[in-house]
C-alpha cells in the first residue's frame, strides 16, 4: 500500500492532521486530498466550488499534510452553482503554482473530465463503483482507454451478493477468504487502472483488504460475479425509476 486518500472535508481537517501524526514524513507513499464538499453538520455535505475557497483549502491542506506539494488533488465535488471552467481555472492555477503536482475529479461524467481537460491533465476520477453499483461503467471504460487512474469510494458494498449461499459467499469459501476480500480481487481484475481505497477503523479488516491483493479469481468467477452484480445493479435501477 502506497497511496491514502482523505479530503479536507473529513473531519473536517481531522483525517488530515492524524495522517500527518501518524505517517509523516511519508517516505514512498502518496497522500492524495480533495477539497470541494462543505461538512456543516451530521451527515451534511454541500458543494462549495468557489475558486477562492478551493485555493484557500487546498494550501490549508498542504499546510495540515507536512507537504511542499500535494501530489494528488482532487475536485471532490463540481459545484453546480459554480460555472465549472472557473473551479477548473482555479486547478490549473494551483498547478502553476506549485501546491499541487497532480490533480483529478471525484463523482465526475465523462463529459465532465472533457471539459476539465482543456484546463489540467485529468489525473484520476474517484467515483462511486463497487460490484453492484454500475453507475460509472462508461467512466471506467473511458479511464481505462485514456490511462487515468480510476479510484472506486464505497468499493465494498455487495448487498445480497454477501447474504449466505450468495454467489460472493460461495466463491470466498472456495478461496478460503472473507467476502470483502473477493469483492476487491474483483475490482482489481476488472481495470489495470483500478485504485480501490478501502476504508476501515479495524486493523484485521485493514489487515483483510490488503490480503485481498494476493487473490486471483479466474475468469469463469470474475464472469460469474460480473453478470450478478449486473443483475443487481439494474435491478436497483429499475426500483429507482419506478419509485
Amino acid at each position: 500500500v502506497n497511496f491514502i486518500d482523505t479530503a479536507d472535508s473529513y473531519g473536517p481537517d481531522v483525517a488530515e492532521l492524524l495522517i500527518r501524526r501518524a505517517l509523516h514524513p511519508y517516505g514512498n507513499l502518496l497522500i492524495a486530498t480533495k477539497a470541494g464538499l462543505a461538512r456543516t453538520g451530521r451527515d451534511r455535505w454541500v458543494p462549495l466550488g468557489r475558486p477562492e475557497y478551493l485555493i484557500q483549502q487546498a494550501r490549508k491542506s498542504q499546510r495540515h499534510l507536512g507537504l511542499e506539494r500535494i501530489g494528488l488533488w482532487q475536485l471532490h465535488r463540481i459545484d453546480p452553482a459554480v460555472p465549472r471552467d472557473e473551479q477548473f481555472s482555479a486547478v490549473k492555477t494551483l498547478m502553476s503554482e506549485g501546491v499541487i503536482l497532480h490533480a483529478g475529479l471525484s463523482q465526475a461524467s465523462v463529459a465532465e473530465i472533457e471539459a476539465a481537460a482543456k484546463f489540467f491533465k485529468v489525473a484520476t476520477v474517484q467515483n462511486r463503483y463497487n460490484l453492484t453499483d454500475r453507475s460509472s461503467e462508461a467512466v471506467l471504460d473511458y479511464c481505462e482507454k485514456r490511462g487515468i487512474g480510476f479510484i472506486p469510494w464505497y468499493p465494498l458494498a455487495s448487498g445480497e451478493l454477501a447474504a449466505p449461499g450468495g454467489v460472493l459467499t460461495e466463491i470466498a469459501r472456495k478461496h478460503e477468504a472473507a467476502p470483502s476480500q473477493i469483492a476487491l480481487a474483483w475490482l482489481l481484475k476488472r481495470s489495470p487502472v483500478m485504485l480501490p481505497i478501502p476504508g476501515t477503523s479495524k486493523v484485521t479488516h485493514l489487515e483483510e483488504n490488503v490480503a485481498a491483493a494476493d487473490i486471483t479469481l479466474t475468469d469463469e468467477e470474475f464472469e460469474v460475479l460480473d453478470r450478478a452484480g449486473r443483475r443487481v445493479a439494474d435491478t436497483a435501477h429499475t426500483r429507482r425509476s419506478s419509485s
